[in-house]
């Protein structure tokens, strides 16, 4: 991974089709081959391009404490003995 300080700076023109080329150097730096597919992300004036695999990643990385507090959250909403209740209610009531 790139360190932080590591930045690179290159103007690129937007064609009639709204299209932009990568510069080949920062292609090779990112990993980036033809055919690949990048995210783009836009909030405010800022555009960031990533490949998918990066920002899945990051994000995992990112959220890696929601995962289980969301699993125990909901364990305690299925597991709930007072839904039951609900439960044998409505099927009474189908009946």
């Amino acid at each position: 991974m790139a360190a932080p300080t590591d930045l690179t700076f290159k103007k690129v023109k937007v064609t009639d089709k709204g299209q932009i080329s990568i510069p080949v150097e920062v292609q090779r730096k990112m990993g980036i081959s033809r055919g690949d597919e990048l995210l783009l992300i836009a909030k405010g004036e800022r555009i960031v391009l990533e490949k998918p695999e990066r920002l899945t990643e990051l994000l995992e990385d990112e959220f890696s404490d929601l995962q289980a507090a969301t699993e125990e959250a909901l364990r305690g909403l299925w597991l709930n003995e007072a839904d039951d209740v609900w439960d044998r209610y409505l099927s009474q009531v189908e009946n």
